[in-house]
């Protein structure tokens, strides 16, 4: 298989009510993540560098900071004359409802399908962190002569994230024989990460015929229900890392624990494209000090910070103490502040001498834009 057969689809939508607050004003896609990315980062960057030139990247609602941020798609090399990089808004001619689920939201770009002429279609969700090689996808696809392939993780099944299919038995060669849809969660589980690769001709077919018959599950009835039909082929990618957002929780613990020093190596092992905000170096005070913490550009940290994810223009006042937690752009820590496990969205303001304090277990999650 030519990586340049392969077309790229990237939902950007799917899964934003596991993240509550987080995205009553964005995409899941343009979540902010680990002091300079977006989460859409990742599954771009693993699809250029794998030599895919043409994605779309499938909207609903709240995308305007998605627009904002992945603009031409210029930082992944995809503003060029051929190919490139299309965001798929949520209205076709004659209608102007917003996509129901994945089925609807397919079918509402089959023109854009059809119109491309690639072989395959390569599906992806944007809750997954992962740095993987899609070439070895593709590779292994081919090998088998699979109909459609499905990368997954082996760990807890995760929850809050609507349908997750789990693979229960699968051939010495790939082949899936047995699956399920959401069993228990926090169960080990050889789950799927809704990344997906099959022909586009066959997506079509699928998708029209479901579409028809009002069906709206694209696991239960696209990929359970050709479980015997089709070739459905699991590709393993445990040795990378992995980690499925599925709520809050699972985003503040996933980012607390690139903190590690082999996790963020294992997680950026190649390129991770994001757009770059041009800043002045962070400046640190005097009576400032900082331990095993991520900073960005443009900071000014007067105060004590450890163990956090501090992202651009993050101000933190004289004699403030900064602990176990996640600080979006912009946000203001006031003089004197104590602060402890809360996750802070941008243009976040709290004031001199607050102290306000959540749980490893339980951060306190501060909308865009919350004043303390």
């Amino acid at each position: 298989m030519n990586e340049k057969t392969v077309l790229g689809m990237i939902f950007a939508n799917i899964h934003e009510e596991a993240l509550d607050s987080l995205t009553a004003m964005r995409t899941m896609g343009s979540v902010p993540f680990c002091s300079r990315y977006r989460l859409i980062d990742f599954p771009l960057s693993n699809m250029v560098g794998s030599g895919v030139t043409k994605i779309g990247v499938v909207t609903n609602a709240d995308f305007q900071s998605l627009m904002d941020h992945v603009g031409m798609g210029k930082p992944w090399d995809l503003s060029r004359k051929t190919d490139g990089l299309y965001l798929l808004p949520p209205f076709s001619v004659g209608s102007a409802s917003m996509w129901g689920n994945r089925i609807d939201a397919i079918y509402g770009n089959m023109n854009f399908l059809q119109q491309s002429n690639q072989t395959y279609v390569l599906m992806s969700d944007c809750n997954n962190i992962l740095n993987f090689d899609y070439s070895k996808l593709f590779a292994a696809h081919d090998e088998s002569g699979a109909d459609i392939t499905i990368l997954g993780v082996k760990g807890k099944m995760p929850s809050n994230i609507g349908s997750v299919l789990s693979f229960d038995k699968i051939n010495p060669n790939g082949r899936i024989t047995e699956m399920s849809l959401d069993i228990k969660a926090g169960e080990e589980a050889f789950y799927s990460c809704n990344i997906i690769l099959m022909k586009k001709y066959l997506l079509e077919t699928l998708i029209t015929s479901a579409h028809s018959k009002n069906e709206v599950s694209f696991q239960r009835n696209i990929i359970m229900a050709n479980l015997k039909n089709l070739k459905i082929h699991a590709y393993d990618a445990t040795d990378s890392f992995a980690g499925t957002i599925e709520s809050v929780q699972s985003y503040y613990d996933i980012s607390m624990s690139l903190l590690q020093k082999e996790n963020r190596k294992k997680l950026f092992s190649s390129p991770v494209s994001t757009k770059e905000r041009d800043d002045m170096p962070t400046l640190y005070g005097p009576d400032s000090s900082l331990k095993n913490s991520l900073v960005a550009d443009g900071c000014i940290i007067e105060g004590q910070v450890e163990n956090c994810i501090v992202f651009k223009g993050v101000k933190i006042g004289k004699g403030a103490k900064v602990k176990n937690s996640i600080l979006m752009q912009d946000t203001v820590i006031g003089d004197g502040a104590k602060i402890n496990c809360i996750i802070s969205d941008k243009n976040v303001s709290i004031k001199n001498n607050a102290e306000l304090s959540g749980a490893d277990t339980f951060p306190i999650c501060l909308t865009k834009n919350t004043r303390v």
